[in-house]
């Protein structure tokens, strides 16, 4: 019970509760269980046993948006595997609790699992991720010192920490032991805090532009919303001719780039002259170059999900090929083996990567580009960045998704990833949330969902790199490593015992 008492509570710590500090009290509560509040003993398949109960209190919660049109069992399904490194986690923690400095350990093996969450199988699926839930914490700025994966890693460093401190409180263990505890709880918020003064700094920029998001919204919900697809790109034109209007009357400001969320075209308009049309008009109506999310269908009739810079008369220019693709949404693995489970495996897709370093160049700015899904995973903005990226763009489809917390939960990934790279980040989403964020994290503006709405604003543009840009996956890889050592050790250590 009080395993999955602590998932809950990680769970409760996600947006769009502004509870960010549950989830570190829920990683104490799990690494209480787990060390047996401090008597230890466990076996390693009761640590894997009640990481596992805690990863679906975590998880089933966090995930139901994944089955709004489709069922109970993909949603399901998935929380269950994903679980699986979340009761790897347990066995670890169990199996280095016995260590000195027991907390660092227990949180590195945390970073562990999380990578390998992140990871396998078909490319991961971070979702959840520690630091997902930290957009408005005060551990937030450590994101720009050492990305997603030392945020994650100080969310359960203070957690692991609070856990040793309330185990020597209830013993009344007042040594070295209970310094190191509470040096473990509060190091890392007293360095975030240290840090957060220098994220002011990033939102001057080296310029300023301005740019609008627009949200044209979708006829209907659900998996069939596209069967309209000229309306979804009609709603989406309508509203940039409404900002034309706005401009005209000296109501807005003119943009320097207007950016359409994804599939705010599923109409090929390399294939389509209607659709090329529509595009060309919006554009030159509005004085600017639009980032147009669109569908290309291949000569082998495969799909691209792509996003086009479409320049008024001049059309289409530059593009973004998505580069993660989402399994069984976008594309099928398996698929004549998970047709057997669901009659909605063979709605998937057929989409195919792309390549590219993720930068597009729309009015000579050069524009980092994560489409959707894309947001969640390091190496998308930190290739677009290292390539030149001076603004963030994320385009997202979300009507598939209905009013559930999935996009809070995406616009706190791109809050997370504006201070890890120190950029500004435009989200632009068909049915909402769209959004403003400073490199700073501060949402400026956003939309409300299943509204066609339109947000301007002025962002700055950077050519400098936080340092969790300059050192990559370095900090993962660290801790990884520190994990797998310390695993290691204790093995050892328990060889010997026996």
């Amino acid at each position: 019970m009080y395993a999955a008492a602590g998932g809950l509570l990680i769970f409760a710590g996600f947006p769009p509760r502004p509870l960010w500090f549950l989830a570190p009290v829920g990683i104490a509560l799990l690494t209480c269980v787990l060390t047996n509040f401090g008597r230890g003993g466990l076996r390693l398949r009761a640590g894997f046993g009640y990481g596992y109960l805690a990863g679906l209190g975590f998880l089933v919660p966090l995930l139901p948006w994944i089955g709004v049109f489709v069922g109970a069992v993909p949603w399901l399904a998935l929380a269950a595997v994903e679980s699986l490194f979340i009761g790897l986690f347990g066995l670890l923690a169990v199996l280095v609790s016995r260590l000195p400095w027991a907390p660092l350990w227990i949180a590195a093996t945390w970073t562990l699992t999380e990578w390998l969450r992140s990871s396998v199988p078909f490319g991961g699926f971070p979702w959840g991720r520690l630091a997902f839930g930290q957009s408005e914490g005060w551990l937030l700025p450590l994101a720009a010192i050492g990305g997603a994966p030392l945020l994650s890693f100080a969310v359960a460093l203070t957690g692991t920490g609070l856990a040793a401190v309330a185990v020597r409180i209830g013993a009344k263990q007042w040594n070295r032991g209970f310094v190191g505890a509470v040096a473990a709880a509060v190091v890392p918020v007293i360095v975030a805090l240290l840090v957060a003064p220098f994220l002011a700094t990033m939102d001057s920029g080296d310029k300023t532009i301005t740019v609008a998001a627009i949200q044209g919204s979708v006829p209907r919900l659900g998996l069939d919303f596209n069967a309209q697809r000229k309306q979804v790109l009609d709603n989406h034109v309508a509203e940039t001719l409404k900002l034309a209007d706005a401009i005209d009357a000296g109501q807005a400001d003119r943009p320097d780039v207007v950016i359409w969320p994804e599939n705010a075209s599923d109409i090929d308009p390399l294939r389509n002259a209607d659709a090329a049309a529509d595009i060309t008009r919006a554009s030159e109506a509005v004085g600017a170059p639009i980032l147009v999310g669109t569908v290309l269908v291949n000569s082998d009739q495969t799909t691209t999900n792509s996003v086009i810079v479409w320049d008024g008369e001049n059309g289409p220019q530059e593009r973004h090929d998505k580069k993660i693709i989402q399994p069984f949404g976008e594309y099928l693995p398996y698929r004549s083996f998970f047709r057997n489970f669901s009659s909605y495996a063979d709605r998937a897709g057929n989409f195919v990567p792309g390549n590219g370093n993720g930068v597009v160049h729309a009015a000579a700015i050069p524009i980092g580009v994560a489409t959707c899904y894309e947001v969640a995973f390091d190496r998308a903005f930190e290739e677009s960045v290292r390539n030149g990226a001076q603004l963030l763009a994320v385009p997202t489809n979300n009507a598939t998704f209905g009013d559930t917390e999935m996009t809070y939960q995406q616009l706190a990934m791109s809050r997370v990833r504006a201070v890890e790279h120190g950029r500004a980040v435009v989200v632009a989403a068909t049915s909402g949330v769209s959004a403003i964020i400073g490199p700073d994290g501060t949402v400026h503006s956003q939309t409300d969902l299943f509204l066609p709405e339109v947000l301007v604003a002025d962002v700055p543009l950077s050519t400098s790199t936080t340092l969790a840009t300059r050192v990559g996956p370095a900090p993962e890889v660290v801790l990884s490593v520190l994990a797998v050592g310390a695993v290691g050790i204790a093995l050892l250590g328990r060889r010997r015992q026996n």
